[in-house]
């Protein structure tokens, strides 16, 4: 769709990404604090936006408390992924959009959720107006994103990617708009070996991909990312 950004994994790599999404956060901590910021409710009884919900794989996740869940995914392949994920989950819709054009009213969503996903800081500021738009007064936004100033994933990450803004201007950049920081020690845990090299081959060039797998040993990976959180 226009305006969207390419992802340089899920949409080359989704199969392998479905790996890296089940290692990620083992042992709840992320999800935990999710639903704190949400308030004592959580998402129950609450309708959901997952913006960039890419192959749908939260979606089934929202959908055990939630009364309505809804992914927004600009890539096609991705977006039939997502509904065929879900076509048998009540209240549960995968629609084509972007963060930019969020294809739903206004105030008509109580809890947005963007992992990974456009939200990167300086640049994404047409997305956060669609935030202030569509999220209901008393409803609250989720952003995770890399915490690239610390952990061992931290550093691959500024290795990898050395021209994205530093994690200062990141973090004064959402600061200045009124939205709180917690900072979550993740983690990756995967299954086997092979598993983790194949996701790292897909985060980071050859180069850097290859220097991380011969420094880093075993199948767990210390990563640490901003939880971002905003009451609309």
């Amino acid at each position: 769709m226009r305006g969207a950004i390419p992802s340089p994994n899920i949409w080359q790599h989704t199969a392998t990404y479905e790996i890296e999404n089940a290692a990620a956060d083992p042992n709840g901590r992320l999800w935990s604090l999710m639903r704190e910021r949400c308030g004592p409710r959580a998402w129950a009884g609450r309708t959901v936006l997952d913006l960039g919900c890419g192959s749908g794989y939260h979606l089934p996740r929202f959908a055990e408390d939630a009364a309505e869940v809804v992914g927004v995914e600009p890539h096609p392949g991705l977006l039939r992924l997502a509904q065929r994920r879900t076509r048998r989950l009540a209240g549960v819709r995968p629609l084509l959009g972007t963060a930019q054009q969020i294809p739903l009213p206004d105030a008509s969503v109580d809890v947005s959720h963007a992992r990974w996903a456009y939200f990167f800081g300086p640049g994404c500021e047409p997305g956060l107006a669609e935030l202030d738009r569509v999220v209901r007064r008393g409803g609250t936004a989720l952003i995770i994103d890399n915490d690239a100033s610390r952990s061992t994933f931290g550093g691959w990450f500024r290795s990898g990617y050395p021209d994205l803004p530093e994690p200062a201007v990141v973090e004064r950049f959402f600061t200045a708009r009124g939205w709180e920081l917690d900072r979550v020690d993740m983690g990756w845990r995967f299954a086997s070996r092979a598993d983790l090299e194949a996701v790292v081959r897909i985060e980071f060039t050859p180069q850097v991909a290859e220097r991380v797998l011969a420094e880093h040993r075993g199948v767990e990976v210390d990563y640490a990312v901003n939880l971002w959180s905003k009451q609309f």
